[in-house]
């Protein structure tokens, strides 16, 4: 049995139903100025970009990556290279290069298409990527040479019509997420045409919009939220929907919430958190008015939270929980669902979770234990690419292992703990200790460094790095900078520590492995526990 092409579902068939001049997205730019655009705009720049992409002979199952910020011109390069039934791989704008290199070269990406404003980071590691075919820039008026077009220029050449296969087999690969680990290189989920089903049933059981409303996720495409929640679904199921180019910003978050008339929002705890700490005019000299939910995920949600946005926009804040590997919403507070505040929730309709020992054994109500699973959902992940032994160690006895530690109470509501592993949270982005240690290791002053995650108000958690330095080297301003900026550069400004801690020595077993917990004990002051396994 086939399925629809996520380009069919969201565009094309949309066209064929006479509602191609209708407004698909409704795009806010940084200065508030608005433009519309119909699905007759998305089908026609995504059948021009399908044509340029075929032209450099883009197969089906090949990878193209979209290394761009949030815009128009990114979700008509997603439906593109879902027509030609090749996988896009949506990469942080914020991105340094040596995280880009992972991810290109894991992915075997043939294109990138990005801007001039980050065509440098493109060139620095283009020549450690064989596979790459093509630089499209899409603000470049010429082409430069080196494998680098000018997208306009391509475009202007480029028919609006283009014929490809509307309904699929299922198991056609469509995009891929990556997500990092506590160990090794970020990992690149692999999702399928056959997933939009079981990702359409998550608005109707918990987010519950209704014909009309208005509705605005948040999230940045790169996220696995930002593509399904901002993208897949509400264009699949035509729903009115803003998307807003900047960044957070408190008075234009709250304008755009009264003055558009936002019903539905879906955001961050990390942004809520930031937004109680504005002023209380920011919010008074607001109605609200058409603000009927407000949704978050990413991290856990405080209870603080909760009761400050009850208060705030006289809405409760319903917390939700999935992750890159899950494809949608597993576990969800919802209306008519009565929140208890700092609860994921229960699981929705068809997911049965267990919470349970090393051996799949479930724990004691109450109890803390692993959040498992039961594998067979039609948006899970069907694989890590390229890894899949590490995908097969995700599951055990059928249940996918998904990292955390969680507990369930007699009413079946789920309550996270922690990460079972060592991945950071910090403000919705998972940063695997790894990717920074691997960066500072490569400052010449620095002779070993352990990274740790530990609690923070704001981004949930912070990132701290332990650095042994070289002989003869001391600690500076100028120093703490070279390490700033190198994280950045070279993994992401999301990855880098907030704070540095030099160390004689960094605790590690008798095989060698980072003792992170003895780190997190030192850097907080309490008891690390049985040393005895340590060199």
């Amino acid at each position: 049995m086939l399925t629809k092409n996520f380009a069919y579902a969201c565009l094309t068939e949309k066209c064929e139903l006479g509602l191609g001049a209708q407004v698909a997205l409704h795009w806010i730019n940084n200065d508030l100025t608005a433009v519309d655009y119909t699905y007759q705009d998305f089908e026609d720049s995504s059948n021009q970009l399908a044509n340029v992409l075929a032209g450099f002979d883009i197969q089906a199952g090949e990878v193209v990556s979209i290394f761009l910020p949030r815009s128009e011109q990114l979700i008509s390069a997603f439906f593109a290279i879902q027509k030609l039934q090749a996988m896009s791989c949506i990469l942080f704008s914020t991105l340094g290069e040596e995280a880009m290199l992972d991810r290109l070269e894991n992915s075997g990406a043939r294109v990138v298409i990005t801007k001039k404003s980050l065509l440098r980071k493109v060139l620095a590691i283009k020549d450690a990527l064989p596979q790459l075919k093509a630089i499209l820039v899409i603000d470049l008026d010429a082409h430069q040479g080196g494998q680098v077009y000018s997208l306009p220029q391509l475009l202007s050449e480029a028919g609006t019509g283009f014929d490809y296969q509307h309904y699929v087999d299922p198991e056609t690969p469509a995009f891929l997420q990556y997500t990092s680990g506590s160990t090794g290189k970020p990992k690149g989920a692999l999702h399928v045409h056959g997933g939009l089903a079981e990702m359409q049933q998550t608005i109707g059981e918990i987010m519950i919009i209704e014909p009309g409303d208005l509705y605005w996720c948040t999230a940045d495409p790169a996220w696995i939220t930002g593509l399904v929640y901002g993208i897949i679904l509400p264009f699949s199921l035509s729903i009115r929907q803003l998307q807003f180019s900047g960044g957070y910003n408190a008075e234009k978050w709250m304008q755009i919430l009264d003055d558009q008339g936002v019903n539905t929002w879906y955001t961050a705890p990390t942004a809520l958190r930031m937004l109680m700490q504005e002023g209380e005019f920011t919010f008074s000299k607001h109605a609200f008015a058409a603000l009927k939910h407000i949704y978050s995920v990413g991290e856990p949600l405080n209870p603080e939270i909760f009761h400050w946005g009850k208060k705030t926009f006289q809405k409760e804040i319903y917390d939700t929980w999935f992750q890159t590997e899950t494809g949608c919403i597993m576990i969800a507070n919802k209306p008519g669902l009565v929140v208890k505040p700092g609860s994921m929730g229960k699981p929705r309709a068809g997911i049965e979770i267990r919470i349970c020992d090393d051996e799949v054994k479930p724990v004691p109500v109450g109890k803390q234990g692993y959040l498992t699973l039961r594998a067979g959902w039609g948006s899970m992940f069907r694989t890590y690419f390229q890894k899949d032994k590490e995908y097969q160690d995700k599951f055990r006895q059928g249940f996918y292992f998904t990292g955390d530690l969680a507990k369930q109470d007699e009413d079946g509501y789920v309550w996270y703990i922690s990460r079972s592993d060592d991945v950071i949270n910090t403000a919705g982005h998972l940063v695997g200790p790894f990717e920074v240690e691997s960066a500072l290791l490569e400052i010449e002053e620095v002779s070993d460094v352990a990274v740790i995650g530990v609690p923070d108000e704001l981004l949930h958690q912070k990132i701290i790095a332990f650095l042994v330095l070289r002989p003869g080297e001391t600690w500076e301003k100028a120093l703490e900078l070279k390490c700033r900026i190198h994280v950045s550069n070279k993994v992401s400004s999301f990855a880098m520590p907030s704070d540095f801690v030099i160390t004689d020595k960094i605790p590690k077993n008798q095989s060698g492995k980072i003792l992170r917990r003895v780190l997190k004990a030192q850097y907080d002051g309490t008891d690390a526990g049985d040393l005895s396994t340590m060199e």
